[in-house]
């Protein structure tokens, strides 16, 4: 059986982490969670003949977030995960939930901050069943949905934090591969992990440059497995074809740095080779991309095809 979570004013956090929220629901180690998120303040709405889902009207009549950042459904504790430990988050399926997806460009934000004074507000019409997006100006954008944010709780230590920034707990991660069919793992810095998602993306670019990609709600099908034996202190992912390792920080080149140090560590054990050969391997056909320059953490993310590794 399958557990569900809806998105609800009791069942979200807006704008903010904290190790201290408790759980909205407990699984056990390898089931599957189908969640459900909505998107957007009240100025995101579209004009009327479009599907709002009616738990975003209560959670804006709720009031206003306890600071700037994202609506998130959540957490989900997993029996049995403690820190130390990771959380396979397996994606399983990412489907939308309403018609339309927004955008907005805001002064002072952004990857140009100074050259966009005037904030600009695109709503976006969306055809599941075409898989496709109709921009104002005629094209049609083919659909790529995933969450731009999934993470467990921050260490308790940090208090309550912004979802804004992405973080080695995972967070406003921006990383338009992990798409159904993916994994994604975060360390765990808190007894149950508790998993939260939501920030749902029609499509993006990397980069994200103008702080918003397609924002929309999204329903998500995850398998949730606490790993006991894996070592890490920063999210990695993995898609059928490659690993991907990461790293945010507000300069890009520290970014890149930390990425590929990971990644270095990961070619080195899954392919027996040394540090040097896999920094070679890394030169020659690792990828690294820009995942986002706007969440004042940037990011950045590399790439290396699974078959030059277990060949």
């Amino acid at each position: 059986m399958t557990a569900t979570l809806n998105a609800s004013p009791e069942t979200c956090h807006w704008g903010y982490f904290e190790a201290a929220r408790p759980a909205a629901l407990t699984i056990k180690s390898g089931e599957e969670v189908i969640i459900n998120t909505v998107s957007g303040a009240p100025n995101s709405l579209p004009p009327e003949g479009f599907h709002v889902p009616p738990e975003l009207y209560e959670i804006h009549a709720a009031g206003p977030p306890p600071m700037p950042g994202h609506i998130l459904t959540g957490p989900v504790a997993v029996e049995g995960a403690m820190p130390g430990d990771v959380l396979q988050v397996d994606i399983l399926d990412v489907a939308l939930r309403q018609d339309w997806g927004y955008n907005f460009i805001r002064p002072l934000a952004g990857t140009l901050p100074q050259e966009f004074p005037e904030t600009y507000h695109t709503n976006i019409p969306l055809d599941a069943e075409r898989g496709i997006a109709r921009l104002p100006w005629g094209l049609e954008l083919p659909l790529a949905p995933f969450f731009g944010v999934m993470a467990v709780a921050p260490p308790p230590e940090w208090g309550r934090i912004a979802t804004i920034e992405p973080r080695k707990h995972g967070g406003n991660i921006d990383n338009k591969e992990l798409v159904a069919g993916t994994t994604l793992y975060l360390p765990v810095h808190t007894e149950g992990a508790l998993f939260s998602c939501g920030d749902g993306h029609g499509a993006q670019g990397d980069g994200e440059v103008c702080v918003t990609a397609i924002e929309t709600a999204l329903q998500g099908r995850f398998r949730l497995t606490v790993l006991k034996d894996k070592p890490m202190t920063y999210p990695q992912a993995e898609t059928p074809t490659h690993v991907i390792t990461m790293g945010m920080a507000p300069s890009l080149d520290t970014c890149a740095e930390m990425a590929l140090r990971d990644m270095i560590t990961l070619v080195s054990e899954r392919a027996g080779i040394s540090r040097e050969d896999a920094y070679v391997l890394c030169s020659l056909a690792g990828d690294l991309r820009v995942t986002q320059t706007v969440n004042r953490e940037k990011g950045v993310h590399m790439m290396m095809a699974k078959a030059l590794l277990d060949d």
